[in-house]
């Protein structure tokens, strides 16, 4: 390019123009590239230093998913509703994520509510058996079910069965079903949200 004015300055023909134009081209380009040399750089840190790998479920960026493809620019997750995200490797290196994977079970954190009058340890063993029950509820590390809050109108239960990354959901909406069809069984009653009103006659 510097041949190109030097030999147009030479010929006579005005430059400053096209210098100015080179200038604005350049500037253009640079900006443009800015962002894919960051996320370049982002996938070559992604690959090198492996935060997450091909399979993991992650959340990063304000998405939740599993790793479907790591590419030199970008990054691909498919979120629980079936949905291709491209998360660019610059700010996803620079940023928070979160790997459910990289100890290799997750807690499914489940709340089942039951009436004040229910016996709470006939409560809790009814769940527990429903959880030993499932197929995919880990036996180690072991579930769990405690009083975690006397609510309005119900003693709710935390229910903490542990699964797989990729059995995360079928354990959730599972022991879910589960939980109710054993309480069911059992007699014991799950209570809908009630309010107790109390009238006093004003004096006359």
């Amino acid at each position: 390019a510097v041949v190109i004015i030097s030999a147009a300055g030479l010929l006579g023909i005005q430059t400053t123009s096209f210098v100015a134009i080179l200038g604005a081209a350049g500037l253009a380009v640079g900006l443009a590239l800015q962002g894919s040399l960051a996320n370049f750089a982002g996938g070559v840190l992604i690959l090198l230093f492996k935060p997450f790998r091909v399979g993991d479920l992650i959340e990063a960026q304000g998405h939740f998913g599993q790793v479907k493809a790591i590419n030199i620019f970008v990054t691909t997750l498919e979120n629980p509703q079936s949905k291709t995200i491209i998360l660019p490797n610059g700010p996803l290196s620079n940023g928070d994520i979160t790997n459910f994977s990289t100890i290799g079970h997750l807690r499914v954190d489940l709340t089942v509510g039951i009436s004040y009058s229910a016996n709470i340890q006939k409560a809790k063993e009814v769940i527990m058996e429903a959880m030993r029950n499932h197929p995919q509820v880990l036996q180690e590390p072991a579930p769990s079910v405690n009083v975690v809050e006397l609510g309005d109108s119900s003693v709710n239960l935390a229910v903490r069965p542990y699964a797989t990354p990729a059995d995360y959901w079928d354990v959730y909406f599972g022991v879910t079903e589960a939980a109710k069809l054993a309480l069911d069984q059992a007699g014991i009653e799950i209570p809908f949200p009630q309010r107790v009103v109390h009238h006093v006659n004003p004096r006359p």
